[in-house]
Order: structure tokens, then sequence, then C-alpha cells
């Protein structure tokens, strides 16, 4: 994982991914067992997700990645992205995490 800051995504969380990446869709499925709300953005529709993405991951479209209160992480785990929202967006965590 490598991680900067960035300002995208304001105080909330965002989820960049693309249709077909079983590594999305792991990260997803778990991270909605945890009860965290965040926003989910397809790079493939979204040009300036996709521009995003590879500015925070060597000019790669790496996905998943995550912004937590603009903080940019990519292909996070569950834990990575838990840690990151208690370190810099607190008041988001879920109750039952």
């Amino acid at each position: 994982m490598r991680g900067t800051t960035m300002a995208a995504g304001g105080d909330g969380v965002v989820f960049y991914w693309r249709h077909g990446c079983v590594f999305c869709i792991d990260l997803q499925w778990r991270l909605r067992r945890t009860g965290l709300e965040y926003t989910r953005v397809n790079i493939r529709r979204d040009p300036g997700a996709a521009a995003f993405v590879r500015s925070v991951a060597d000019g790669n479209e790496t996905v998943p990645t995550i912004t937590v209160a603009g903080h940019a992480m990519v292909n996070p785990s569950k834990q990575q992205v838990l840690d990151a929202v208690a370190a810099y967006a607190p008041h988001l965590l879920p109750a039952s995490s």
C-alpha cells in the first residue's frame, strides 16, 4: 500500500474501483460488513477519477484506491482503511467496528 495526502473526497471515504476487479469486490464485501459508509467511484466511467488514481498509483490505474479525508491509499486492506478512518476521520467510524 502506498499513501499520500490529496484533496480528494473532502472528509469522507471514497472507494475508487472498476468493474470486474476481484480485489475491489473483496474489499467492498469486507468494508460492507463493518458498516462504514463510503462513496464508490467507477474509474471507467469517470476520467477525472482515473486520472486521480494514476496520480497516486505511480501512473497506474491500480484499484481499489481509497481516500479517507483526502489521504489516498492504493490497494489497502480493510484494517488499513479502518485505521485511516480512525486517524483522519474518526467521526465516520461505525459504532460496531
